[in-house]
């Protein structure tokens, strides 16, 4: 570990990470018309597609992590784009299914190498893609994202006043 970081909180290294990651994988993919954003909802339409599905963008924002909204706003302009096509789910007319156009399939393609470079790159001070190593860092991300972390409430942290009473 760099002396930059000696006595970094784990929080923080997890923060600087995502932060370095998402820097890298917005300048990789910029030249293929995506943003990071973009590049996390059509690589995860691709797999899921790849895979039988044609999602919702509720589905596809559980899976990116990111909000519905957010979704709704990225598909619209990936649509725009001539990347995406957004219909009307036919089980449910609220919900919009999403699904990669050729033209988005190919971009998303050539992204998706663009990033597994990069990831290549990341890990390679572990060993590599496929070490031991990396298998497990992976596992411990997995552990961490599926801790649910429940924000604190006010009378989890007494207040001064409430300090000074007891």
């Amino acid at each position: 570990m760099s002396t930059a970081h000696e006595g970094a909180t784990p929080g923080f290294l997890v923060w600087r990470l995502s932060m370095k990651w998402r820097v890298a994988v917005d300048r990789a993919v910029a030249p293929l018309g995506l943003t990071h954003a973009q590049y996390s909802l059509v690589a995860s339409l691709y797999g899921m597609q790849r895979s039988g599905l044609r999602p919702s963008q509720r589905h596809l924002a559980d899976h990116t992590g990111l909000e519905a909204l957010y979704v709704s706003k990225l598909a619209r302009a990936l649509e725009t784009a001539g990347l995406v096509e957004r219909t009307r789910d036919p089980r449910d007319p609220r919900a919009v299914q999403l699904a990669l156009t050729d033209q988005g399939s190919e971009v998303t393609l050539r992204a998706i190498k663009v990033v597994h470079g990069l990831l290549r790159q990341l890990l390679a001070p572990l060993g590599g893609l496929d070490s031991a190593r990396a298998k497990e860092f992976s596992r411990d991300l997995a552990t961490l994202l599926d801790t649910p972390l429940d924000l604190p409430s006010e009378h989890d942290h007494p207040s001064e006043h409430e300090k000074e009473q007891s």
